[in-house]
């Protein structure tokens, strides 16, 4: 399962929708029998970055998204979260 552009508004920021919202995307992908969820964010989104390692998403690469990224060397991360068997 993809997990693609979660936001929250910045007024609602720190109160740990985000968090929650994760939480509720692994239970989904898990109950509905997913081995796991991946997601690209961005160097600059580095709160996003913590938020999805500490939800046991672990960095498994990166990329470029255009020449222009390789030039100004923006990278984007993946990441995945093995779901296993829910234990």
């Amino acid at each position: 399962l993809e997990l693609k552009r979660m936001s929250v508004s910045r007024e609602h920021r720190g109160r740990g929708l985000a968090r929650a919202l994760c939480r509720e995307v692994l239970a989904f992908a898990r109950a509905r029998g997913f081995g796991a969820v991946v997601l690209s964010t961005s160097m600059v989104q580095v709160a996003a970055q913590r938020l999805y390692e500490g939800q046991g998403f672990r960095k498994v690469g990166s990329s470029y998204p255009s020449l222009l990224g390789t030039l100004l060397n923006f990278q984007i991360f993946h990441y995945r979260c093995d779901l296993g068997d829910g234990t």
